[in-house]
């Protein structure tokens, strides 16, 4: 995730400005196929986009009995002690401007970018963090029912840069609980990153897609030949 970088000055700031670069994945696009081997910590090696679709179980979503309620969330975060839950914890590590922290986690100042909409927000308030697979998709997913621990720490994830997401309230409101072949974000230049991004969570996560989604994905590969995908599974 990013890190914050030295102050500047905010006032010259929009609250939403059109950002000069997109936000991207570095796990998911960074390096090219083969170039490393499996870690002992389970990192697996780069995987052309296609590849990494392939290895993606097919099957029928399954909704019924879905509670948003099911996945607890937002839990105390990494640092237990620091008044942060993983959603504000999430905020503070994305900042490419950090704000101040005063007690309660309350965030004054600081600046993101949006990487669905590719613009700068500068109050974390209009930021919403994002599950990167929607905990409604992610219950539609599951091979077999998940536990209540399995569910929390998918919803809690930070051992991935990935699984979460600060972005814009409004991109994300938009997304809503859209798979691939439903919703990609509004800034193109992020499509393959996106795609990437979220075959690599599901791999991460042991994830199935339904075939509308696998076309859409397969159809995204097709304009991004040099992606590739990287994840660690999940514990």
């Amino acid at each position: 995730m990013l890190r914050g970088l030295p102050a500047l000055a905010l006032c010259t700031l929009p609250l939403f400005t059109a950002a000069p670069a997109a936000h991207s994945a570095p796990t998911a696009t960074a390096a090219p196929a083969g170039a490393v081997a499996d870690s002992p910590a389970g990192l697996r090696a780069p995987l052309p986009l296609f590849e990494a679709i392939d290895r993606l179980p097919v099957a029928i979503e399954h909704r019924e009995g879905y509670k948003r309620d099911l996945y607890k969330h937002w839990n105390k975060g990494l640092n237990t002690g620091d008044g942060c839950d993983t959603r504000k914890e999430v905020i503070l590590a994305e900042a490419i401007v950090a704000p101040q922290v005063t007690a309660g986690c309350k965030l004054t100042g600081g600046s993101w970018r949006s990487a669905y909409d590719n613009v700068v927000v500068t109050d974390a308030v209009r930021l919403d963090v994002d599950h990167f697979v929607p905990l409604a998709e992610v219950y539609d997913s599951e091979q077999v029912p998940w536990s209540a621990a399995r569910r929390e720490a998918y919803a809690n994830d930070q051992a991935s840069p990935d699984t979460l997401i600060a972005v814009s309230a409004a991109s994300n409101r938009s997304k809503a609980d859209k798979d691939p072949a439903e919703w990609l974000p509004s800034d193109g230049s992020y499509h393959c990153t996106y795609a990437a991004t979220w075959v690599g969570t599901k791999l991460r996560w042991d994830l199935a897609v339904d075939e509308n989604e696998r076309q859409a994905l397969l159809g995204l590969a097709e304009d991004c030949p040099t992606t590739t995908v990287v994840y660690e599974p999940a514990p």
